[in-house]
């Protein structure tokens, strides 16, 4: 690990070689992976899994229950959701969310828990992801629907 940072919180996390951490970042109880860049004010909850050669960008959040894989990339102010019916007290269930490698989701997109964004995806920028992303498919909108279909990069 790579601590760029003068302020932040890290605890029992595993956090692999050459990865970067900015300043404000606040990590509990997450595994991130080599070579990952994590951006300024990132918050990565309790049980959260980032893959390798990863890139987070500032203002993020990363709750329980949402696993990344190896090279994704995550623009600024993206946030992932990991409760379907949020209360103020009461039981609450995590929802898992998964990202696959290869995907990239642009700046303050929304990505509702349960939803898989499939291997080379694109979330627009702003987006709403209530459902499943496709391999290799650009999203926009609120809901986000499908735009296009990617060209395979494999």
């Amino acid at each position: 690990m790579k601590l760029l940072a003068k302020y932040y919180i890290i605890e029992d996390s595993i956090i692999g070689e050459n990865t970067i951490i900015r300043d404000y970042v606040n990590i509990f109880g997450a595994k991130i992976g080599d070579n990952c860049k994590i951006g300024a004010y990132v918050e990565i909850r309790r049980g959260a899994e980032i893959g390798n050669n990863t890139k987070v960008e500032a203002y993020s959040l990363i709750p329980t229950g949402v696993k990344i894989e190896d090279e994704v990339f995550i623009g600024p102010h993206v946030i992932f959701t990991n409760d379907r019916v949020p209360h103020a007290i009461g039981d609450w269930k995590v929802v898992p969310t998964f990202v696959k490698k290869g995907a990239s989701i642009g700046a303050g997109a929304v990505i509702v828990c349960g939803v898989t964004i499939g291997e080379g995806a694109l979330v627009a920028a702003g987006a709403v992801v209530t459902k499943d992303v496709p391999p290799y498919t650009l999203v926009a909108g609120n809901p986000a629907r499908v735009k296009k279909k990617l060209k395979n990069e494999v």
